[in-house]
């Protein structure tokens, strides 16, 4: 879960650089020294508000703004949190994508700030969080909230339609077996982020394996899409100006993007929520909606969606629990963290529950 967010100057959004997350601003500033516009002028730094992983920074140098990001500290998986990834695929995906912001520099030299990093050009707009914005009708205008999740599903699907080819990204996945990997990948993820044993977690994996599905044809797969990944026109709820948090971006199956989005969608009278997306006001799609639409508009067979909704969840569990372990262990002070257990073995108890009927 790493909804790192980069909107418009809100004092809500940009924050004074967290105790134990500062950069070293002589040094970053002597490494930019010619390698960025406006690189001479003074360095200041502030710190998005948003995300739960990846550490994502605001800089200004003079007139100029610019956005860098780097992993959190502490234990990592070993494929998570990748900056030379994420530098790779916005290097080139706004060439078929405009969406993606693009990435301008790469350092993975970890002396500089004590990690590897990048900096990618600063974007402007909106970004929907667990409310919707007063100036989007504050979650009471239903055609607004139709909108928003009209335009998760609608810019999904122009993501999974990129010739990936097209941009050089051929060689970024191997999307045969892929769901096989991310099932035992996630399954060997929880397994090493645990810190309590629960009860179902056995059972829901060993479901997970048996009923892998055949995958459609591959695509460009985000890993992480929801809503407050993506930046919308100030104006105009409808229109994208930005999609974020690609360290995870691979080849494999489009269904899996879906699945995932699908285990952050709580609808009215659900008890348990994530808290992430507003998906419970007025207006806005139901998953089977989300579904549906998704299929019309990619052409894609959809009759499958409850192992990925069922894995979506699992996957969000495991990720949820990650945070949780760092936290355990003092990796992190971030309070926010501090129940992230509870919410994990509730997202496992969810999976297990749409692994037995029949999904979402």
């Amino acid at each position: 879960m790493q909804a790192d967010t980069h909107s418009a100057s809100t004092q809500a959004e940009v924050i004074p650089v967290r105790t134990g997350e500062e950069i070293d601003v002589e040094a970053l500033s002597a490494y930019l020294r010619g390698k960025l516009a406006g690189s001479e002028a003074p360095l200041s730094i502030e710190q998005f508000a948003g995300g739960h992983a990846n550490l994502t920074y605001l800089l200004h140098l003079g007139e100029h703004e610019y956005v860098l990001r780097r992993p959190p500290k502490g234990d990592l998986a070993a494929t998570a949190h990748d900056m030379a990834r994420e530098y790779k695929v916005l290097s080139v995906l706004y060439k078929a994508f405009p969406p993606a912001p693009r990435a301008l520099l790469l350092c993975e030299d970890p002396s500089v700030i004590g990690a590897p990093f990048f900096i990618m050009e600063r974007r402007h707009g909106t970004v929907v969080r667990q409310t919707i914005p007063p100036a989007y009708g504050g979650g009471r205008d239903p055609s607004v909230n139709r909108i928003l999740s009209e335009v998760l599903i609608d810019t999904l699907v122009q993501l999974h339609a990129v010739d990936y080819r097209s941009v050089g990204l051929e060689g970024l996945g191997r999307p045969q077996g892929y769901m096989e990997r991310q099932v035992r990948g996630w399954i060997e993820r929880f397994e090493r982020a645990k810190t309590k044993e629960i009860a179902v977690v056995r059972d829901l994996t060993e479901w997970l394996r048996l009923n892998l599905p055949a995958s459609p044809a591959p695509t460009l797969v985000h890993n992480d899409w929801r809503l407050d990944n993506i930046m919308l026109a100030a104006d105009d709820p409808g229109r994208v100006v930005a999609v974020f948090d690609w360290d995870m971006c691979t080849i494999g199956d489009p269904l899996a993007d879906l699945g995932c989005l699908l285990s952050l969608w709580f609808e009215p009278g659900e008890s348990f929520g994530m808290g992430v997306m507003p998906t419970q006001a007025p207006g806005f799609m139901t998953r089977a909606e989300a579904i549906e639409r998704y299929g019309e508009k990619s052409g894609r067979d959809v009759s499958g969606m409850g192992f990925y909704y069922t894995f979506g969840l699992f996957k969000m569990a495991v990720i949820v629990q990650q945070i949780f372990y760092r936290y355990h262990k003092g990796q992190t002070q971030d309070p926010r963290f501090k129940y992230f257990d509870l919410v994990a073995e509730m997202l496992i108890s969810l999976a297990w529950t749409a692994a037995r009927p029949s999904g979402p």
